[in-house]
């Protein structure tokens, strides 16, 4: 089986390889650095499934926060606020699969983040 990326993004808390992308879904292989999150956001137009392969984390889920490791998933509605940290100290993985009516970055609306891109 040939499990290439379809491409990678470099982002400040690690980066992410898409490995799948469609009209109906999209799939990425997310890699998280230790000590690094990702910004608090939500989506209007997909819901996301994640399922985790390595290391260890929390997410927030709206005003939840749930620890994850491998063998754990977690499901994201639409609009619903999350976000995902590593808090071990090996490189936290998950496989995202995302559902909906259209997967572009700009349908990513940031509430919160280390890196100053959050909406004003």
């Amino acid at each position: 089986m040939d499990d290439r990326a379809i491409h990678s993004e470099h982002r400040p808390w690690g980066f992410y390889e898409v490995l799948s992308d469609t009209e109906t879904h999209k799939v990425k292989r997310i890699t998280v650095y230790p000590e690094k999150r990702l910004s608090l956001q939500r989506h209007k137009k997909r819901k996301e499934h994640w399922f985790f392969v390595s290391g260890q984390g929390v997410v927030t889920l709206d005003k939840h926060e749930i620890e994850v490791s491998s063998g754990v998933s977690v499901d994201i509605d639409y609009n619903m606020l999350h976000r995902v940290e590593n808090t071990g100290t090996h490189n936290l993985v998950y496989i995202e699969v995302q559902l909906g009516e259209y997967f572009g970055e700009d349908d990513i609306e940031r509430i919160e983040d280390d890196y100053g891109r959050a909406q004003k």
